[in-house]
């Protein structure tokens, strides 16, 4: 389980009704296709070894006792896989009848867990056969050797092993024992020790944990069909007593629009309780005398479906689980009180701890990785979040204007992404207001590295949406600072770079004086992680309306502007806004052509805010976002270049948490944001040795 992930599996078997040799075949078999393909959690539906569908079959004495004998015949069949497997079947219990799962691992069974809530509605009938395991809680005895099974392999093939009697009664006589009897040649004799071997005492209960000594962070339960149906399934307080894996051996048949129904309730519960969900469901094979079964597995991890099989086709269905992704989210909600000693008054039940070994080893992902974390890929979720994240930015600034009572906004327009987005969102908030456009003051401020284009975009830009234009040359100043401060100009340095930064900003702020207004901030959270922002320059201003926006998403929001805008001119001029490369332009161009690239200096965006994504979001080190962004952008980057961004990434980010650390106001869009007041409480002196020594060790 090497970085936290497991490949689990979900299996709809053929099956044949009341053969359980043929079923116990099939299981074989697929359990052994499922190892090929590295699983280590193997579901398989309910009641699988005999099928669901037996109907007044469960009564018979020889089908109940077949079906045991098939579930020790897997257990010794699978005896060598490396993995917990699942299997449903009927098992008499105290003179009861219940629908249980069962644990098998290198050959024994582990534990029966029954079945809690019996439906008998609709096309259900089980409560005239199985008996609730709401309150089961004890052991199943059984001689082993009755199903042709008993774990004694250490003393098979000893022919050739010599055993002195004598002197093992006389060893014994020495040592205090008495005399030992002779036993007479009676062929019903078995020694106490022998019969020990021969019977297994094997836990029922609802309440079973299956844990891994070696994997102490993987804890697994059990729940069955109708139990997540219900109001209070199960898998809630086996998430309570630490449970992160939940498997459901299931028998849901098909009728319309069901599909959706299972999909919405396994997604909702493993997010809930912010845990994987293994869903193995009947399928092809079932009576079909008035249903059918369409095999519909599922595999889910924190709400978001990783693996779904098609319906009415029998198959193995796989996925690999992040255990530590859900460890950290545990952690990180301190409300969710997943622990023994923190369940709830009423929760705070016994629980058997089972264990299983298998052993470790690094999964060979087959997951996949958004390489664009923030961006949504279905293009209409993407525009319905893009519609949403303008709304809270817009509602911010709303809210902030009202409380003011100001009547005026300034943004610094450089023709480029971020500002351009800043007024989109100024524009939609004073028409929320009810306010004059014309009251919005876009300034530019041409300078050294301020090209025909970018200036050009952003006059039209301003002009299209009502917004007055102001122009303020700010050449002069700065060489007149440069004097002032004996800078060489000619020294194209970070003084000369940052001198232009500050001059913008203090031009912002006068004339926001002047007109009673706040300045808009334009500054992104791709920007902020970086520290790529001029300190008391344009990391500065009253209301930083991008502030939690990464730079991935700015662009999907400027385009889902110019897409839905009805002007043409505005999506002309916006898309040739998203057209222009990504520049600061605080160097002279070069034959009127942008010289000064960002992506070129720290890195390309899509990389950072992946790292920023899962560093941030879900905590994950250094070498387990290399290993993911590896997968992620496979064919666009190579390993080394990722690797070199990865690290500038991480020095920077570190190094750069003072900025952080006294931002302006702004509005938090999602799950990933910086400010010193809410989600990231770092200190500006942190150390990044830990991080870097990591990466440090990292191999291409």
């Amino acid at each position: 389980m090497k970085d936290g992930f497991i490949k689990v599996a979900a299996g709809t078997p053929d099956v044949q009704v009341a053969d359980c040799e043929f079923n116990a075949s099939e299981i074989i078999k697929m359990v052994h296709e499922m190892e090929a393909e590295g699983a280590k959690v193997m579901v398989f539906p309910e009641l699988c070894i005999t099928a669901y569908t037996c109907g007044d079959l469960f009564w018979q004495e020889n089908l109940l006792e077949e079906a045991k004998k098939q579930l020790f015949r897997i257990a010794e069949e699978t005896k060598d896989v490396e993995a917990l497997i699942f299997v449903g079947l009927p098992l008499e219990y105290k003179g009861k009848l219940y629908n249980v799962a069962a644990g098998l691992n290198h050959g024994e069974v582990l534990g029966f867990v029954p079945k809690i809530h019996i439906p008998n509605y609709n096309e259900f009938y089980e409560a005239r056969y199985f008996t609730s395991g709401e309150n089961v809680d004890g052991t199943v005895t059984v001689r082993t050797e009755d199903y042709g099974f008993c774990h004694m392999d250490e003393l098979d093939d000893n022919d050739d092993v010599e055993f002195d009697l004598e002197a093992e009664i006389e060893a014994l006589e020495e040592e205090g024992f008495e005399e030992l009897e002779e036993v007479e040649d009676d062929p019903d004799y078995i020694d106490e020790d022998e019969e020990e071997l021969m019977e297994q005492d094997i836990p029922i209960s609802s309440n079973i944990l299956f844990t891994c000594p070696d994997m102490p962070k993987l804890r697994i339960a059990a729940e069955i069909c109708e139990d997540l149906w219900v109001l209070n399934p199960p898998s809630v307080a086996h998430a309570y007593h630490g449970a992160n894996l939940i498997v459901n051996l299931s028998a849901s048949d098909e009728v319309v629009g069901k599909d959706s129904y299972r999909r919405s309730l396994v997604s909702a519960q493993s997010a809930r309780l912010l845990c994987g969900y293994i869903y193995a469901t009947a399928g092809e094979g079932e009576s079909t005398q008035d249903v059918v079964y369409g095999g519909h597995n599922l595999i889910a991890e924190n709400g978001t479906i990783l693996a779904e099989s098609r319906r009415f086709v029998n198959g193995a269905l796989y996925a690999d689980l992040d255990i530590h992704r859900l460890e950290n989210e545990r952690r990180r909600m301190t409300t969710c009180r997943f622990a023994p000693d923190l369940a709830p008054e009423g929760q705070d039940v016994f629980y058997n701890e089972v264990y299983f070994n298998i052993s470790r080893e690094t999964t060979e992902l087959t997951r996949k990785f958004d390489s664009r974390p923030f961006v949504p890929g279905v293009r209409e979720e993407r525009e319905r979040r893009c519609d949403e994240i303008l709304n809270i930015q817009a509602m911010g600034l709303k809210k902030r204007l009202a409380h003011i009572h100001c009547q005026n906004a300034v943004i610094g327009l450089s023709g480029g992404l971020d500002s351009t987005l800043a007024l989109l969102v100024t524009v939609r908030a004073f028409d929320m207001l009810g306010m004059p456009r014309e009251k919005i003051t876009a300034v530019t401020m041409p300078c050294f590295g301020t090209t025909d284009r970018t200036y050009n975009n952003a006059c039209q830009l301003s002009k299209c949406l009502g917004a007055s234009l102001k122009e303020v040359n700010i050449r002069e100043a700065v060489n007149l600072h440069f004097r002032d401060i004996g800078h060489d100009p000619e020294v194209h340095d970070v003084t000369y770079e940052n001198g232009q930064a500050r001059e913008r900003t203090q031009i912002l702020m006068d004339i926001a004086n002047q007109s009673g207004g706040i300045v808009i901030g334009t500054g992104d959270l791709s920007e902020l992680a970086l520290g790529w922002a001029t300190y008391n320059g344009d990391h500065m201003s009253m209301y930083a309306v991008n502030a939690s926006v990464p730079k991935t998403l700015v662009r999907h929001l400027v385009r889902y502007y110019a897409d839905t805008c009805e002007d043409a001119k505005l999506a002309e001029i916006l898309l040739d806004i998203l057209d222009t490369p990504v520049s600061p332009e605080l160097l002279p161009p070069k034959d009127g052509v942008i010289s000064q690239k960002t992506e070129d200096l720290v890195g390309p965006y899509e990389l950072h805010d992946f790292f920023l994504y899962y560093m941030l979001r879900w905590t994950f080190p250094p070498k387990k976002i290399f290993r993911m962004a590896k997968i992620a952008f496979e064919g666009e980057y190579d390993d080394a270049a990722i690797l070199k961004w990865l690290k500038t990434f991480y020095r920077r980010f570190f190094m750069q948490q003072f900025k952080r650390s006294c931002l302006p106001d702004g509005p938090k869009v999602g799950s990933v944001a910086v400010s010193p007041r809410g989600d990231l409480r770092m200190p500006s002196d942190a150390c990044a040795k830990l991080w870097m020594k990591q990466i440090e060790e990292l191999e291409v």
